[in-house]
């Protein structure tokens, strides 16, 4: 597949080699460039050859010097090169289709990308990759890759992702295994589908596989919107409790098998359990904490370091006030407790926003939305600064999931209102108002 190059900076290799804007992409050292990928790692060389066809239809060829690390400067329509791979399945558990209508078309479009996956840390269920991307994955050594694997009993899979093919690919796991490329491994649990005795046979499958380095387990999130969908029901108390249980078994033998932990649940099952949060140590890389998994504890244990090792003085009375969501609430008021008797002119009240937008089962920080906020934090004093969640922004830090921007809730509020990093050192600087 050949690629239009939109435009090529003044100065870099390629611009000094006569590549311009318009000019179409070929190869690199003969390998042909199909996407961002090929391209990221085939032009590395410091010498290379790249061939291309220019404006007016001709085939050429530039020998290009570089440094090893230098960019050729191609840019390009789409980051990837062409259009995101979109997810061919229609899981019972899947977040996006219980979504109401009127949010923003974004939040509704599915990716399945093997390459967002090594770009961005994102999940594939491989039901859509290629034998070509599969190949590639292995002869460049794409490492590490994540996989939502959900339960490794092929039938189950094809059940739960109501795809045909969910089951084959799971293949396609040993054989990056066999490659040695490390794999990390999330697991969305359905009660009655892919728990108890079926997530024992997963883990079994899973630990056996020397380079999955990371396999972790999160409860399915429902909202109130799930009209027309599978019969799934929420954890409670007990199963989140089995499901600890059953997660901190594995996880033991694979400290006495590897040397370290491996299998985690994600800090939601043990706030449903209404169990401790293990220590920060227990988590070890922290290898899945875009899930939730060990989140909280590493927040906490950034938080209390920071409060313990700072000297810095208010100067005068400091009233502010922090919105989450209801499961990160009481730890966020551990923080606070902690800081109030340390600084005794700071006053810092949390409030826990119950999700009605989505439904009263969703309780983490990162689906509140400003309606939410609106409808209970409208009228009250909130002192001098609201602080937030950045998890509630999207990525660019200025809309919330209902597409009301940050702007248009200061100025419904009436008050400066700050979006803080999930991030124990940050949060406490935030609170205090400590500036760099």
């Amino acid at each position: 597949m050949s690629v239009i190059i939109k435009q090529v900076l003044k100065g870099s290799p390629a611009y000094k080699a006569g590549v311009r804007a318009g000019d179409t992409l070929v190869s690199l050292d003969k390998n042909e460039i199909m996407d961002v990928l090929d391209y990221r790692f085939y032009q590395e060389n410091e010498k290379l050859t790249l061939e291309y066809i220019n404006s007016k239809g001709k085939l050429k060829s530039a020998k290009i010097k570089k440094g090893e690390y230098d960019e050729l400067g191609l840019e390009f329509e789409t980051y990837l090169m062409d259009k995101k791979h979109s997810c061919r399945n229609k899981c019972v558990f899947c977040f996006i289709d219980q979504l109401p209508k009127g949010l923003r078309e974004t939040l509704y479009f599915k990716d399945d990308d093997s390459r967002l996956s090594f770009l961005f840390g994102n999940y594939i269920t491989l039901t859509n990759i290629t034998e070509h991307e599969v190949e590639r994955i292995i002869k460049l050594h794409i490492s590490p890759i994540n996989i939502s694997v959900h339960t490794t009993n092929p039938e189950l899979r094809v059940r739960m992702m109501n795809n045909k093919n969910a089951g084959k690919v799971l293949e396609i796991i040993g054989r990056f295994n066999d490659a040695g490329i490390k794999i990390n491994c999330q697991m969305v649990l359905c009660p009655g589908y892919n728990d108890g005795e079926e997530l024992e046979r997963t883990l079994r499958d899973l630990t056996a596989l020397e380079n999955a380095e990371c396999i972790a387990a999160v409860p399915v999130g429902l909202t109130r919107y799930r009209e027309g969908l599978a019969d799934v029901k929420p954890f409670d108390k007990e199963n989140a409790r089995k499901t600890i249980e059953i997660i901190d078994r594995f996880g033991d033998e694979c400290v006495e098998k590897y040397g370290n932990r491996r299998v985690f649940a994600a800090d939601e099952f043990y706030i449903i359990a209404e169990k401790p949060l293990p220590d920060a140590t227990y988590y070890e890389e922290f290898l899945q904490l875009e899930n939730g998994v060990g989140l909280v504890p590493l927040m906490l244990k950034e938080a209390f370091e920071a409060i313990e090792n700072c000297d810095y003085k208010l100067q005068s009375q400091r009233i502010i006030t922090i919105a989450t969501g209801e499961a990160a609430y009481p730890f966020i008021s551990q923080i606070v407790d902690r800081m109030v008797k340390k600084w005794d002119n700071l006053i810092c009240k949390v409030i826990a926003v119950k999700n009605n937008f989505f439904g009263g089962e969703i309780t983490v920080s990162g689906l509140v939305t400003a309606t939410d906020i609106i409808e209970q934090l409208n009228g009250k004093d909130l002192g001098e600064e609201l602080l937030i969640p950045s998890v509630m922004l999207r990525d660019g830090g200025d809309m919330f999931l209902d597409s009301i921007t940050l702007d248009e809730l200061k100025e419904k509020l009436g008050v400066q209102i700050t979006h803080v990093d999930n991030d124990g050192f940050v949060l406490v600087d935030s609170i205090l108002s400590i500036k760099e």
